[in-house]
């Protein structure tokens, strides 16, 4: 297992690269690194969304070693430097967001837990912070504190929209076409797409970054999702939409969504974070899907709150809205 580098996303130094077994024998490739400085504040573990990899995280993890944290990431299964589920490498594909919690429970057990400085943090987006969400009920004692940026808990648009996507999806994976690309997709990456085009950041700078890396590393790629995948993702969203899930949470949370989402639904963030009892959501006025990829002055407002929610970092308050 390695890290790809370019002139202008190199590795991180000191980075330990392998892989474990995760469920069903499927490869999965994880990284860690100590924090940059003499202090270990403990662990921020780092999940990204679908479709990403490791490489696309690179700056964040420097800023994270930066702030006294460790730092312990991995490939979902079916993407980046992790096992292929289908014979097209670049199919978003899953069974179940069940096989995600599994190899997160091993990634935790028999990575992390062993060879990483506690406390442990949470830091995911979009789908990694679905996932969060869903071990959040399961496994609470894993970390202190969650940081998630745009969750994807509902698909942006009507109710009836989403009931009908999440039928469709049920149908046509019951007739056999569950490996078929979703209608729209294909095996273009989304951080492949011109700037003009794309709705996950404002930054040219740090879009174009991330296509240079797929570029020198075209395995890393995943297109788009297969209609077994939003199948999948479809009846775990029904599991967090069911009455009573928010006071199921019992680790402070913090929601970050930006005012120009368009790939999950806003609103839905919002909502849940009100209800769970030790939840709290900021908006950042601009921010699209990736805050993380986003322009300094959306990542800075980012930072800004992570370091007063997260304990270990200059700006902390035990204060939890």
């Amino acid at each position: 297992m390695e890290l790809f580098a370019t002139e202008d996303n190199p590795v991180p130094k000191g980075a330990q690269v392998a892989a474990f077994e995760g469920y069903g024998g499927v490869p999965i490739r994880y990284a860690l690194w100590r924090p940059s400085g003499g202090i270990n504040q403990g662990t921020v573990c780092l999940f990204g969304g679908r479709g990403e990899y490791i490489e696309k995280y690179f700056e964040t993890i420097a800023d994270l070693r930066a702030r006294g944290f460790g730092v312990a990431t991995m490939d979902w299964r079916g993407q980046g430097g992790s096992g292929r589920l289908l014979a097209n490498p670049r199919k978003g594909f899953v069974d179940s967001f069940a096989d995600y919690d599994r190899d997160l429970a091993k990634f935790m057990r028999e990575v992390v837990m062993p060879d990483c400085t506690p406390p442990y943090f949470g830091l995911g987006h979009s789908t990694g912070a679905h996932i969060l969400l869903r071990s959040s009920r399961r496994h609470a004692a894993w970390f202190d504190r969650l940081v998630l940026t745009s969750p994807l808990i509902r698909l942006p648009g009507s109710r009836a929209r989403l009931n009908a996507i999440c039928a469709g999806a049920e149908i046509m994976t019951y007739l056999g076409f569950g490996a078929a690309y979703a209608p729209g997709g294909g095996d273009m990456p989304s951080d492949a797409v011109p700037f003009k085009k794309n709705i996950l950041t404002r930054d040219p700078v740090r879009l174009a970054r991330n296509a240079n890396i797929l570029k020198m590393a075209p395995q890393l790629a995943v297109g788009g999702p297969t209609i077994q995948w939003v199948q999948a993702a479809c009846r775990s969203m029904a599991e967090l939409a069911r009455p009573g899930f928010p006071q199921t949470v019992g680790v402070p949370l913090l929601i970050f969504g930006g005012s120009d989402e368009r790939l999950v639904s806003a609103s839905a963030m919002e909502h849940l974070a009100h209800e769970i009892r030790v939840g709290s959501y900021l908006m950042i006025p601009g921010a699209r899907h990736e805050i993380l990829m986003e322009t300094n002055r959306i990542r800075d407002e980012f930072w800004a709150a992570f370091d007063v929610f997260v304990p270990g970092t200059p700006g902390f308050s035990s204060i939890v809205a």
